[in-house]
């Protein structure tokens, strides 16, 4: 690990102490402390320097994702939602757009992204929020739905139909006719922040569209859905390394019929499925990240591929964690508990679990068939 890298880390750890639980039970983040971790470019690691972000590449940038997933899965899901949006800025954005937004993700103010509406999950393309012109203004009208952040953000970066296509604007969280209403009882990373937004006749300027406007929905919203896939895969990662650390301590710890468990031959079974779940996932995210860096042509299978093995390992590694531990793993405030949760969510964000796999399923059928 190198030196950047370790220094985020170790604020990451200084900031989240032992207050995750606290946050997941009480729903919600202090947001200084989120601006805070905001203002010091670790929310989008990723970013250019040159806009206040710490330039890390992929690789770096997923590890330090999985460090932050390993502590807590709601800040993890933050630095997904800012990310996203800063990469949706610099990839989509012109010169003008980058210049004028990405220093205020990197400065303490906060972002989300909203894909998805009530007929919109994974069907992209039945989106039926609207950015119509308005001579030097935009107006937009919609309904997005579970936008993790955005209980959070001061900006919003929204998807919706433009003429005979799609497009990206970056709406004010606080501009006139924007709504939003946090979801009550999230079943995993509850201090997320999300929440619906609605969009009544809310008007922007005109040069808050990125200038990609005019593209299919599914080619415009790739990009943005790339790196939180990614994010969420490292993530992922994060949530076995938890489990792992805890459920190692537990067996070595805990005794039944006169002995740890750990000298139980199907605890031990137990601790090889996890091993087995974190590496299989780790070498997933680092190839998929290694591709991201170098450009290959294979990046968006092995993104897709990342985020599936992260995902699926997780929500069934989260589960041989309560097994092993079991009372003493099955109540609000445990790791593994909030793991538990915190996983199965991740299989249905970003692209679903049956997503992916129709996704790994075409790209095999243009590969081998």
């Amino acid at each position: 690990m190198n030196e950047r890298l370790a220094e985020a880390c170790a604020l990451a750890t200084e900031a989240v102490g032992g207050q995750a639980d606290d946050w997941d039970r009480a729903g919600v983040i202090p947001v200084d402390l989120v601006r805070g971790l905001g203002a010091k470019g670790l929310l989008c690691a990723e970013a250019p320097i040159e806009y206040g972000g710490l330039g890390f590449s992929s690789v770096d940038n997923g590890e330090f994702t999985a460090h932050v997933g390993s502590l807590c899965s709601s800040l993890r899901s933050l630095m997904t939602s800012q990310g996203m949006a800063a990469w949706t800025l610099q990839r989509l954005g012109g010169r003008q757009q980058r210049e004028a937004f990405l220093p205020r993700l990197t400065s303490g103010e906060l972002a989300a992204v909203a894909f998805s509406e009530p007929g919109a999950g994974s069907d992209l393309s039945a989106m039926t929020t609207t950015i119509t012109p308005d001579g030097d203004a935009l107006v937009l009208d919609g309904r997005k739905v579970w936008i993790t952040a955005a209980a959070y953000a001061d900006l919003l970066v929204v998807f919706g139909q433009h003429r005979d296509g799609a497009a990206a604007v970056v709406v004010p969280a606080d501009a006139p006719g924007v709504r939003i209403e946090r979801v009550p009882d999230p079943l995993g990373c509850r201090a997320a922040g999300h929440a619906e937004v609605v969009l009544d006749s809310v008007r922007v300027p005109a040069d808050h569209m990125l200038p990609s406007a005019g593209q299919p929905v599914a080619l415009l919203v790739t990009s943005a859905l790339a790196y939180g896939r990614m994010s969420v895969a490292w993530g992922c990662t994060g949530i076995l390394r938890a489990c792992l650390a805890a459920t190692a301590r537990h067996a070595r710890t805990r005794r039944q019929f006169g002995r740890p468990l750990a000298e139980h031959q199907l605890v031990m079974r137990h601790l090889a499925e996890l091993v087995v779940a974190e590496q299989t996932a780790a070498r997933a995210c680092e190839h998929a990240s290694r591709c991201w860096d170098e450009g290959s042509p294979e990046v968006v299978t092995a993104t897709v591929l990342a985020k599936h093995i992260g995902a699926t390992n997780a929500t069934s590694g989260a589960a041989t964690a309560v097994q092993v531990l079991a009372s003493a793993g099955a109540v609000d405030g445990h790791v593994v508990a909030r793991a538990y949760r915190d996983a199965k969510l991740m299989e249905i964000i970003e692209g679903s679990s049956e997503i992916c796999q129709l996704m790994l399923a075409q790209s095999a059928l243009a590969t081998w068939g």
